[in-house]
């Protein structure tokens, strides 16, 4: 893919972190229309196939022969494992804190990102990783996310659901020179949406499936804005820039969805909210910060 400038790769951060911060409160409410595997499933399906009516004119580019287990590979921890665990797991979870750990995922992609694709790490990135992850977990307990049950079940299909997203982002940004971006989307979605369509139809009924006005709204929003064009333009700029560093943005994504709840669901402005907003920045500029090394000042100096 060609490189983005700085004004290319801040817009489309802007849009991914907004829309898709839009996307938890949109997809609870949804869940109440849906049973869970049939929504994760549906979805998925609808934005593979808006995406086919892109990705045909590119066929010459799909190489299918060559490349079919990268497609197989992608679907199942980027489409079947992440969002299969994730609306299974709401159920089990306050979403707060559901939430909280599956964005334990920049933290699991700064690691990966360093052992499988030689990026850069140093003490001001783990420090910047682990201050968003708590800066997540200050905003989510202070937004009444710890209240209620807790189980055992919850918690692990959350880490679960933040493991399949780390491993399909790294997956994703390695093999990426050998697939056509938009083909890969269409067919990660396409196969994990049809694969738990089916299993949805087989362990959950459709007679439960309520297709309200609203639901229909939130579902078509889900499709197009969160799944297609959003998992487009999440790879693309995981392919134009560090991958630990873009992934230290998505902090920012679980405030966003307390922020609508606070606008829109008369949810109150916390002290909570604000400690973790200042702890979310803060770490999006140690992970962003460009250090220089000993040989580099060196030569600086002699300059």
């Amino acid at each position: 893919m060609p490189s983005l400038s700085k004004l290319q790769a801040g817009l489309l951060l802007a849009f991914l972190i907004i829309v898709w911060g839009i996307n938890w409160p949109v997809s609870k409410y949804a869940l109440e229309f849906m049973p869970p595997v049939l929504f994760s499933g549906i979805r998925t399906v609808i934005g593979g196939v808006l995406l086919l009516m892109v990705a045909i004119p590119r066929i010459k580019r799909l190489h299918l022969r060559e490349t079919w287990p990268i497609y197989v590979i992608s679907s199942i921890v980027n489409v079947i494992l992440y969002y299969g665990l994730q609306t299974i797991g709401l159920h089990y979870l306050p979403s707060g804190l559901f939430s909280a750990i599956v964005f334990l995922q920049p933290v699991l992609v700064g690691i990966f990102s360093w052992l499988w694709l030689g990026e850069s790490m140093n003490g001001l990135k783990i420090g910047g990783l682990l201050l968003g992850f708590a800066g997540v977990g200050v905003i989510c307990s202070g937004a009444g996310g710890l209240s209620g049950h807790i189980s055992v079940e919850g918690i692990l299909l959350a880490i679960g659901s933040a493991l399949s997203w780390a491993l399909g982002t790294i997956y994703v940004k390695k093999t990426s020179q050998r697939v056509d971006p938009i083909w890969l989307v269409t067919n990660q979605l396409l196969i994990g949406g049809t694969f738990m369509t089916v299993v949805g139809s087989g362990v959950e009924n459709w007679s439960e499936v309520e297709w309200s006005r609203g639901f229909v709204i939130a579902l078509s929003f889900i499709s197009i804005f969160v799944i297609a064009i959003g998992w487009i333009i999440f790879y693309k700029l995981m392919d134009s820039g560090e991958a630990s560093k873009v992934a230290s943005f998505t902090f920012l994504i679980p405030l966003i969805a307390i922020l609508i709840g606070t606008l829109f669901l008369d949810e109150p402005f916390t002290m909570s909210l604000l400690a973790g907003l200042v702890l979310i920045l803060l770490s999006i500029y140690l992970v962003n910060r460009r250090t220089t090394s000993k040989k580099d000042r060196e030569e600086a100096h002699r300059a």
